[in-house]
């Protein structure tokens, strides 16, 4: 990588903040999107220059000396909400950008009935929020193919990490055990989300997809039951599916049963796991956790 790359992030979320102090360290300059003055102080802090979107399409300038983009913002019920902003300055800046990622949810495969799956396996029965994926990831490839956009596409899986894992909803008292016959996820965590989208930069593949998962998909009741062990505590008592009283969000989510495999970012982008199942990745939030307190 090279020390006059320029990277911004259209949304400072959970994973730039990962992937952030990495470029950072290697010299980069970063650049974010925000919509606020309090964020934007906050991103300043860091040593990230902010952006405050005001709903207006950025200005072709506003991509001058951007060689990177990684977008994270989620679909709404209008679309894409980067792709409007951004698309007059991309057309303008085509040429001088060497990667795209975009981030993007193992959702746009639907439905497998818990079958192993991979990126090129046909798309099971899908919902809405899947289907929101699908048709941004549709929209970013049009724009990319019309004017040689440098895109990748990101799928994530179920994401935890620091202070966001059942470690912490077990203390919070917020973790469930919710039983459905067969349910698996597919989980990541975010310090390999980290080092996929690294290893992306350092080896472009403008076009391709990647599925974004950890090599053991399990039960949700299974990992929240680790964690109370790891804890030391009680694990939550199961509750069956149909007797939870999820929210529509919260269904939509079990609407889902696959296996996914995650052969092609290891062959391809050489990437091994530092977390390859949730056990070894929770343990290793435990044990940060005994060290902070």
């Amino acid at each position: 990588m090279r020390d006059a790359n320029h990277l911004l992030f259209f949304g400072f979320g959970f994973c730039a903040e990962a992937l952030a102090p990495h470029l950072a360290a290697r010299g980069w300059q970063l650049s974010s999107t925000c919509r606020d003055d309090e964020k934007a102080a906050r991103l300043a802090k860091q040593g990230i220059a902010p952006i405050i979107l005001d709903g207006k399409v950025l200005p072709p300038n506003q991509l001058a000396g951007v060689s990177h983009i990684l977008l994270s913002a989620a679909p709404t019920p209008d679309g894409d909400p980067a792709l409007p902003l951004l698309t007059p300055a991309l057309k303008a800046q085509a040429a001088t950008l060497q990667w795209m990622g975009y981030l993007s949810t193992t959702g746009v495969y639907g439905d497998h009935q818990g079958a192993w799956i991979d990126e090129e396996t046909p798309r099971g029965k899908i919902g809405a929020r899947g289907q929101a994926r699908v048709d941004a990831e549709a929209a970013w490839s049009a724009l990319a193919a019309a004017h040689d956009l440098p895109i990748h596409y990101f799928r994530l899986a179920g994401i935890y990490g620091p202070g966001r894992n059942p470690l912490v909803a077990m203390q919070n008292g917020k973790a469930r055990r919710i039983d459905k016959a067969g349910q698996v996820f597919s989980r990541i965590h975010v310090a390999d989300i980290a080092q996929i989208l690294l290893a992306s930069i350092e080896k472009p593949n403008p076009g391709r997809a990647y599925s974004v998962c950890d090599d053991v998909p399990a039960p949700p009741q299974e990992v929240v039951a680790f964690a109370a062990d790891l804890l030391g505590i009680e694990a939550p008592p199961l509750i069956a599916f149909e007797a939870a009283e999820l929210s529509p969000m919260a269904q939509s989510f079990y609407a889902d049963n696959k296996r996914i495999k995650n052969t092609r970012l290891k062959e391809e982008l050489g990437v091994d796991l530092l977390y390859p199942d949730y056990r070894a990745g929770l343990r290793a939030l435990y044990q940060q956790m005994q060290t902070k307190s």
